[in-house]
């Protein structure tokens, strides 16, 4: 009698164990899906849900195309006569491991070449030997797209029926992609005229209509006003959104190309897009020349000291109109 109910009991008692196991695991999912920041619904309707404030994690925004970490963002030859030699130049030296541009596997898809046009390919050199003059975001102008998508900046996706919304933390910078059949712009713009639909789950966006004034990345990438992007969102998780673009620009490729990257949700607690009005701090770069007296001469720190004369771009007529 006391090995039945003995018995029994173990029986009782796995039984309870097994049920408590059940139900703890449940609350623990349902704890942790209530409880995951910028949580969201999967769907809105039939169609996914983008809605939520994301951020691409790669090396991108420095160079698309896969590249070895090198010393500065902006060097010149050092000791040895090999380009993996060289060494940072004057306007960064002093930021030391601060303007390093880290290694990476590259974003271009197939073989990871962008394919430009002889001329184009000389134009791209110069710009990279000229990044720091040349680079439009270092002047806090739009950074166009896709270039948006993979800056180290959040931006924020607002999704319904018929319009979705993505606003950008760089330069208050935002797009709308419509969904819906809508007129063209008058005339080039900077983020480009975005067009979407969906197939399938997947959200197809075609994007025209682009000034010929942005560039792709740091490393003097660029486009002419002919570019024309096909765009793909897929949702590969709640939290996980796989980027694709493909690009076309008869005027400097010699045929389209692509490049895919995973964008990533932010998942802080009160996550919010938080602006980064760079205008201001890049005023003493844009006009400090027109200055009738100049404010920045001279930058002295522990270590060195940096002089520094302002050249006036050629035409400024601006600056000869102020001199008069």
């Amino acid at each position: 009698m006391r090995m039945q109910l003995n018995g029994s009991m173990i029986v009782v008692a796995v039984a309870a164990a097994v049920v408590g196991a059940a139900i703890s695991r449940s609350l623990a999912q349902d704890a942790a899906q209530t409880s995951r920041p910028n949580a969201r619904p999967e769907r809105i309707g039939a169609r996914p849900n983008f809605s939520g404030i994301w951020q691409a994690n790669n090396e991108a925004h420095w160079d698309l195309q896969a590249h070895a970490a090198r010393p500065g963002a902006v060097t010149q030859p050092g000791v040895y006569p090999f380009e993996y030699a060289r060494v940072a130049a004057a306007p960064v030296v002093a930021l030391g491991a601060a303007a390093g541009v880290p290694a990476s596997l590259g974003v271009v898809q197939g073989d990871g070449d962008i394919p430009y046009t002889p001329e184009a390919l000389a134009i791209r050199k110069a710009n990279a030997e000229n990044w720091i003059d040349r680079d439009p975001e270092l002047k806090c102008y739009l950074p166009g797209i896709p270039r948006a998508m993979y800056m180290p900046y959040p931006f924020e996706i607002t999704q319904s029926t018929n319009e979705i919304h993505v606003a950008y933390a760089f330069a208050n910078t935002a797009r709308t992609i419509h969904l819906d059949e809508v007129d063209p712009p008058p005339a080039e713009t900077w983020m480009g005229h975005s067009v979407g639909r969906w197939d399938g789950d997947t959200l197809v966006i075609d994007v025209s209509h682009f000034n010929d004034k942005t560039w792709f990345d740091r490393a003097g990438n660029f486009h002419s006003d002919a570019l024309h992007l096909t765009e793909r969102f897929m949702l590969l998780t709640p939290d996980v959104i796989q980027y694709e673009v493909t690009i076309e620009d008869p005027k400097v490729f010699a045929r389209p190309w692509r490049i895919a990257m995973p964008i990533y949700r932010r998942m802080e607690p009160n996550m919010q897009l938080l602006e980064y009005r760079c205008t201001e701090f890049a005023e003493e770069f844009l006009y400090g020349h027109v200055r009738k007296e100049p404010l920045v001469t001279r930058w002295e720190g522990e270590t060195m000291v940096v002089e520094i004369t302002r050249k006036v771009p050629p035409g400024d007529r601006f600056y000869e109109w102020l001199r008069k």
